[in-house]
């Protein structure tokens, strides 16, 4: 069985993203290219990781107007990453225009809740203060649009996975025991995460900022 471990590689150097992909690439599932990444090196960058022999999570967290992601994944087609996320706040024709563009392929998941945020940020926003609350709307109106899943924290997995059983669960803001939590707010451990009803395991620092990747991936790995 593959590793659940996607590492995120969040550097817009693509001669460091492809060192540490390389060191730990028999120790994880997959790998992760977000924002940062992309807007360094585009549809070429994604292109070269992909020639590393993983499976590519394009994490765009796409969210505009229906048509405007519809033709946004369209473009992306080409790329036939594994994963692609959309943000669930876009609304459920978004969503569906999202999934109906993308290969056949490609799992669309839906962001819930960054895990940047926590009940005082969502008030601040005028959301339900409760990011429980707010990830269950959004896993309901997911799973409505036919998307395959959702990113939540592993703080509120088990209550969307009982929502959506079949669902696709993509859990961010992983620290082993003992890291640091960063800029993240809503954090548990990839074992804790796996058992409450995680699909992957998105890890990044824990691992890209170790002194050896490699070595901190086989020991998440052995965790799990």
């Amino acid at each position: 069985m593959s590793s659940p471990i996607f590492v995120a590689i969040d550097t817009p150097d693509i001669d460091r993203a492809e060192a540490i992909v390389t060191r730990v690439r028999r120790h994880v599932g997959g790998i992760k290219l977000g924002l940062e990444f992309f807007a360094a090196n585009g549809r070429q960058g994604i292109r070269a990781m992909a020639d590393l022999g993983l499976p590519i999570f394009l994490d765009l967290k796409l969210h505009d107007i229906p048509n405007t992601v519809g033709k946004a994944v369209q473009a992306l087609r080409a790329l036939e990453p594994a994963i692609l996320t959309v943000h669930a706040a876009g609304g459920r024709a978004m969503m569906e225009d999202a999934k109906a563009a993308a290969p056949a392929g490609t799992k669309v998941v839906a962001v819930t809740v960054l895990t940047s945020l926590d009940g005082d940020d969502l008030a601040s926003i005028g959301l339900q203060a409760d990011p429980h609350v707010q990830v269950q709307r959004l896993t309901a109106l997911a799973r409505e649009a036919g998307l395959d899943g959702v990113v939540c924290s592993g703080n509120e997995v088990a209550a969307a996975r009982k929502l959506w059983p079949s669902g696709f669960f993509v859990i961010p803001g992983l620290r082993p025991g003992g890291a640091g939590d960063g800029d993240q707010k809503r954090v548990m451990t990839p074992r804790k995460a796996l058992d409450a009803g995680a699909s992957i395991l998105v890890i990044g620092r824990p691992i890209t900022g170790a002194e050896d990747p490699d070595q901190a991936a086989r020991e998440i790995g052995a965790t799990l």
